[in-house]
């Protein structure tokens, strides 16, 4: 079976090959430790003249197999996110299929300095605003706003405690297009971990990207 640390291997060489290196995105925490049974995918950021471009290779992929996306930290979501959607498709249309295996991003835990894993299978995307109830949006400038009222991401968790009296405990995510991938993980690291400690408070497999 494949393990983690082969995975570790395959990036570790694949990075020094030319100018073909993923940036993977950091943050505070591990979700998953290992996958086994994987195939990698990698998004790799390139710039064109003066466009970026994510440049995915999947010549790697297997459907049967867990899957693991590598992702540049520096390409915004607008150009992410087109691509995950039709990768997931993809997947889920194959009919070798395997009901058991995941999706994850890969990213590195910078307190342990490891890396580290996301599960995002059920996870449905879509390139459009949202209503506004129920929404916590993370804009570029790092502001966070919940239902359109701007909250401190540390304060968070005391805000959507104080809307359970108001009876909205589900809610949406919402990204600013133009975030980096890197402050998308992070942020699904902070919401991973609000669903944890935020008794009450759950949040929906639709996220929203505009």
């Amino acid at each position: 079976m494949k393990k983690y640390s082969i995975l570790l291997i395959a990036f570790l060489l694949l990075s020094c090959n030319g100018n073909r290196d993923v940036q993977l995105p950091k943050a505070k925490g591990t979700i998953v430790a290992d996958v086994q049974e994987h195939s990698p995918i990698y998004i790799f950021f390139k710039v064109n003249k003066q466009d970026t471009i994510a440049d995915v290779n999947r010549k790697n992929e297997i459907v049967s197999t867990n899957w693991i996306f590598n992702i540049d930290k520096r390409l915004p979501l607008r150009l992410i996110v087109p691509e995950l959607i039709k990768l997931q498709a993809k997947k889920d249309g194959s009919i070798h299929k395997n009901e058991a295996a995941e999706n994850f991003f890969s990213y590195d835990n910078e307190l342990k300095k490891t890396m580290a894993f996301f599960p995002f299978t059920k996870v449905h995307y879509f390139v459009a605003k949202p209503q506004p109830k129920g929404v916590i949006y993370f804009k570029k400038d790092n502001t966070v706003y919940v239902d359109l009222v701007k909250v401190k991401p540390e304060q968070i968790p005391l805000y959507l405690i104080s809307m359970k009296g108001t009876g909205l405990q589900t809610f949406h995510l919402c990204f600013d297009k133009n975030c980096s991938y890197d402050q998308y993980i992070k942020a699904k690291v902070l919401t991973y971990n609000l669903k944890n400690t935020t008794k009450g408070i759950t949040f929906t497999n639709s996220e929203y990207v505009y």
